[in-house]
């Protein structure tokens, strides 16, 4: 039998609760790390058009991501990306000559979503599975376990 030891000094940090006094805020605040990520993550579509992105290769047009999307609209891929662009997640790009060519790609801080949105995969992944009465859509094969090697796993669903 086996008994988990607790110590009398310092507690640790546990995981998910950071060490950090932003984290006692007792109300949301604009400033608070999850928020923001949260912020530049949120609507409908935008993880989507983010995984787009993610699969590149390199910069993409509006035109490819329409055609990747086809079920979403003209006017919310636009606002996406504008948004995207605003948060510091993705970069436009507008490239001379005429008519003047426009790609979306993105930065440092897009890319290191990666891990973010595969994270919050697997969590959603284990929730359909463990919920009461829920049919676990994509159970036989797909991803499970970590990631092997400093590359993110992508699933075919996601």
């Amino acid at each position: 039998m086996t008994h988990r030891t607790e110590s009398r000094g310092a507690a640790a940090p546990r995981p998910g609760l950071p060490d950090a006094p932003l984290a006692a805020v007792t109300e949301p605040t604009p400033g608070c790390p999850v928020e923001i990520a949260l912020d530049a993550l949120r609507g409908r579509w935008t993880t989507l058009v983010v995984r787009e992105l993610l699969r590149g290769p390199g910069p993409r047009s509006y035109s490819e991501l329409a055609a990747a999307l086809p079920a979403l609209s003209d006017k919310v891929l636009a606002d996406r990306l504008a948004r995207l662009v605003d948060r510091g997640v993705a970069e436009r790009i507008r490239t001379g000559g005429w008519p003047p060519a426009v790609r979306y790609e993105l930065t440092a801080r897009g890319w290191a979503l990666g891990p973010v949105l595969q994270a919050l995969w697997d969590w959603g992944e284990g929730s359909c599975r463990e919920a009461p009465g829920s049919s676990a859509q994509g159970s036989s094969g797909g991803s499970s376990g970590g990631s092997s090697g400093g590359s993110p796993r992508q699933p075919a669903e996601w």
